[in-house]
């Protein structure tokens, strides 16, 4: 029996990454934290593709606007250089465990092999340094409309189907044209690295999510090669 007796928590992306590019439908967000507050139901981000500037906003939450009760991260976090995640939650949460634990037990234990590995955590620092010092977040925030423009001017091509976007990510999904689901896909990424273009396919579902860095003379670049490739497709 599915209720709110039998379920611990909703685990969701605020905007799917990997599934290519699905933002989500106007309120849905809101309507799901409006659902776990009236069922005693956690609430948790999954912001590993989200987080850290990539929706023009420091994580996905802030974009919608809905606080989750508990925030995973990673990616951006450092950039990719060290890996590393994290994991926040509310207050209340964190002494929910902390006072059923140990009277002097570690607090929020989180018990893993690397844990707080000095190599990841240092990349993290400076990171966030870098975050602050050159503004990515709000460079991300300003770029974003003109990475919207570029990518859907290739909406014209015959072998494109649809084009999603949100803040600096976005999809271009590719018809199938008879083939199996995800081949044309694969044959696009494969054609575009050839083309010095390194880019991930869902699918049949070319993911673009260039750089806080990136200017526009990077965006052109882009989209200009994706035009030359699937102008062939």
């Amino acid at each position: 029996m599915v209720g709110g007796d039998n379920i611990a928590a909703v685990f969701v992306e605020p905007a799917a990454g990997s599934f290519g590019c699905l933002p989500p439908p106007k309120g849905y967000l809101d309507r799901i934290r409006e659902i776990c507050d009236a069922n005693g139901i956690l609430l948790v981000f999954d912001e590993v593709i989200t987080g850290w500037g990539r929706m023009g906003a420091p994580f996905g939450a802030q974009k919608f606007g809905v606080t989750p009760d508990i925030m995973t991260m990673a990616k951006a976090i450092t950039n990719g250089a060290q890996p590393l995640g994290a994991v926040v939650a509310r207050q209340d949460i964190y002494d929910t465990i902390t006072d059923a634990g140990p009277a002097k037990g570690i607090e929020f234990f989180h018990g893993y092999t690397y844990s707080a590995h000095p190599a990841s955590c240092a990349a993290g620092l400076a990171m966030m340094d870098l975050f602050e010092k050159e503004d990515l977040i709000g460079r991300s925030a300003a770029m974003a409309p003109y990475f919207e423009q570029a990518v859907h001017s290739l909406r014209d091509l015959p072998c494109v189907v649809d084009i999603r976007n949100i803040g600096m990510m976005a999809a271009v999904e590719l018809s199938t044209a008879g083939q199996n689901p995800g081949a044309r896909g694969h044959e696009a990424q494969k054609a575009l690295y050839d083309a010095n273009l390194n880019l991930k396919s869902t699918g049949d579902s070319l993911i673009l999510a260039p750089p806080f860095i990136a200017e526009k003379a990077h965006i052109d670049r882009i989209t200009d090669t994706i035009r030359k490739v699937l102008s062939k497709f």
